[in-house]
């Protein structure tokens, strides 16, 4: 009898899985759940569509490792199967001099990461050689940082996977998963369907079906929404690629940036606000559920309590006014008249117990069930790595006791 694998999530990372999985292993059977309709209709289909090249993550860590495989295989997919992918590179101005020594750490740390083509650019003619329209005092360019179309390459993996014979489950809200060292059940729709192995990837409520397997409560889900405006003609024409602000590590989030889009349009943002409900795409989406397991949760008031700052600031940035005029600090005339509403997505960012974001991606295994409980940004771009990785870790042999155990690199490092 073949092994039996489920797959929970239609999101970028779940399609990876698959696709990965049925071609490694041809002879095993996989079944995909999806809650929704259609894939991708979450963080895959809701963001700003960059191939990020692995800037700013720590050397060695899951994030910093996967993302530099995950852009190879991205591109490589891409262009296997003719799916848009624009090198059209990235640009993080510094506007003061403290910026500028901030720069240099990055432009170490991308280094060591191995990110190609780094330059630091020292004046304005070598700033407007990339961007022409760009102001600063200095930037670090990165030539290869990429856009794509992740919604697109998540419905090629799926048509891909189910060629292959994957069977593809869309409504199919997962309620529950157990595992054991000999297999798991999915709940699904008043079903419990058994399979010799189960991998979770379930975004934004990824820590409350890890938590029905007996995972811990923490990492905890807190989900952050993202708001972009769009930039309107003739302004859009302004920017040729990515243009994003030097992070400040005093604040969790980056500030406002200019990113051009595969479709050609320029979104400005995002603003980063705590979101009251995991799923909602409207500024007045709101969940009691999720606003209450918020409120509930003591590491989240640690982490507020830590950044009052960052969110005064936010709350007098949040207005078309204000993106304007920090959108200006990069290029010149752009007022409030030429931001249209765009829009907003919703981050699944994972929290510690001490209230402290969790900055790596984490993966944890249960028997023979494999969660992943962290994968906020980059992991649209890390997905085929991340896949790889899953991929590697389990144990697709008969038995199932290969799979028993262990703990993802993150978790390996806090220990």
């Amino acid at each position: 009898m073949s092994t039996s694998i489920g797959i929970v999530g239609g999101g970028i990372l779940g399609a990876a899985l698959l696709h990965l999985l049925t071609e490694r292993h041809p002879d095993c059977s996989f079944t995909l759940f999806e809650k929704e309709s259609a894939p991708a209709l979450h963080q895959t289909g809701h963001n700003s569509g960059v191939v990020h090249a692995g800037l700013y993550y720590t050397p060695g860590s899951l994030k910093a490792t996967l993302t530099r495989r995950g852009v190879a295989l991205v591109k490589a997919f891409a262009e296997q199967h003719g799916l848009p992918y624009d090198e059209c590179g990235k640009l993080l101005i510094a506007t003061d001099e403290a910026q500028v020594h901030r720069l240099e750490q990055i432009a170490e740390t991308a280094r060591a990461n191995g990110v190609p083509g780094i330059e630091i650019l020292r004046t304005l003619e070598q700033i407007r050689r990339v961007e022409p329209h760009a102001n600063g005092i200095a930037a670090l360019h990165s030539p290869t940082t990429a856009i794509t179309d992740y919604a697109a390459i998540t419905r090629k993996l799926l048509d891909l996977s189910e060629q292959r014979g994957a069977e593809l489950r869309f409504g199919a809200r997962v309620t529950g998963v157990t595992g054991s060292d000999s297999g798991a059940v999915v709940e699904v729709g008043g079903e419990r369907l058994a399979f010799d192995r189960v991998i979770v990837c379930a975004g934004l409520q990824s820590d409350r079906i890890a938590k029905t397997t007996g995972g811990g409560r923490f990492p905890a889900i807190v989900p952050f929404a993202g708001s972009y405006y769009t930039l309107a003609q003739p302004k859009a024409d302004l920017v040729k690629g990515l243009i994003y602000p030097v992070p400040d590590p005093a604040f969790p989030f980056l500030g406002v940036h200019l990113s051009r889009m595969i479709d050609g349009r320029v979104l400005v943002g995002p603003s980063a606000f705590l979101s009251f409900r995991r799923e909602g795409y409207s500024s007045l989406s709101f969940s009691l559920r999720d606003s209450l397991q918020i409120a509930g949760t003591g590491a989240f008031w640690r982490f507020a309590a830590r950044n009052i700052r960052s969110a005064v600031q936010q709350l007098e940035g949040n207005t078309r006014r204000a993106f304007a005029r920090q959108s200006r600090d990069f290029i010149s005339g752009i007022e409030r008249r030429d931001l249209l509403p765009g829009t907003r997505g919703v981050r699944a960012q994972a929290m510690r117990s001490d209230g402290a974001l969790e900055e790596d991606f984490v993966i944890e295994r249960s028997g023979c069930v494999t969660h992943v409980r962290n994968a906020p940004s980059p992991a649209a771009t890390s997905s085929m790595a991340i896949a790889e990785h899953i991929a590697d870790m389990i144990d697709l042999g008969a038995g199932g006791s290969g799979a028993t155990g262990g703990t993802s690199a993150a978790e390996e490092r806090r220990a």
